[in-house]
């Protein structure tokens, strides 16, 4: 079994997603029925559907999408974990139809303009609570919010750490540090995991190579090892740049491991 541990979905006629430029290509509605038979030919059989917005209402939808389709093996949703009362909410969304595909809590830490967001004393009473539910927490950070995200995962062993997109480190520019360091301090936590996705749409769209990415995921490969990466294509996304057929095989001339596209995405995120 292959297993995506991150892809995404919207209805703009349901919600915007303002985070998609005016004139992008992925300025359309994206499905489940859209992603299924390009998973399917790609040899993939299940995924993990990841939130896009800070709403309330996007997490029940994606859980009843899980409910009807058996490619959605799991959902990251999203809930305030700044509120009073994160425990309670994560309960009732688990008693929603498709709650048990509930598997982690993320929130656009990106956009934050506090770079200690997470160290935060509101924050950190949510992702207790996200971890005395059994859920996991996505990351979703810039490169200068690494040493926060140490930080946070130091302070909160009982929680699992997921981060995505390896951080979106600057690959474009080709710099691998201050980056690099701030990975393996993450990743010396045992806490801490790293999805292998988002490298392409970080990169020069014009001059990007194979070659050109190796470096970044060399770097997570040595710094996390094969038992704490996961595989995600973070599509549609990653159509901006190749297909989800290519991305999948560039992730596998990058690393080939069983628990990279099975293994680890299965017991961490509990499918």
């Amino acid at each position: 079994m292959t297993v995506d541990a991150h892809v995404h979905v919207w209805d703009l006629s349901v919600r915007d997603q303002d985070w998609i430029g005016r004139n992008s290509p992925i300025r359309r509605d994206f499905t489940v029925a859209d992603l299924a038979p390009r998973a399917r030919a790609a040899g993939v059989d299940r995924a993990v559907l990841v939130q896009t917005v800070t709403v309330r209402e996007e997490t029940p939808e994606f859980l009843a999408l899980a409910d009807e389709h058996d490619l959605i093996a799991g959902v990251v949703g999203w809930t305030d974990l700044t509120g009073p009362d994160v425990a309670e909410e994560l309960a009732r969304l688990r008693e929603l139809p498709g709650g048990r595909y509930l598997k982690g809590i993320r929130h656009q830490v990106q956009g934050e303009a506090d770079p200690r967001w997470l160290l935060r004393a509101d924050v950190r009473r949510g992702l207790a609570a996200v971890a005395e539910a059994g859920l996991v927490y996505d990351l979703v950070v810039l490169p200068h919010q690494l040493p926060a995200c140490a930080k946070a995962a130091a302070a909160l062993p009982e929680l699992t750490f997921v981060l995505d997109h390896l951080g979106k480190p600057l690959v474009a520019s080709g710099a691998l540090e201050p980056w690099a360091t701030d990975i393996r301090a993450l990743a010396a936590l045992p806490n801490t995991v790293c999805k292998l996705s988002g490298l392409l749409t970080e990169a020069d769209p014009a001059s990007w190579t194979v070659d050109g990415l190796r470096p970044f995921a060399d770097t997570v490969l040595d710094a996390f090892g094969p038992d704490r990466l996961m595989f995600g294509s973070d599509w549609p996304v990653c159509t901006q740049v190749a297909s989800y057929g290519e991305v999948l095989a560039i992730t596998r001339e990058w690393a080939d491991a069983d628990e990279i596209f099975h293994g680890t995405a299965v017991r961490v995120y509990d499918l």
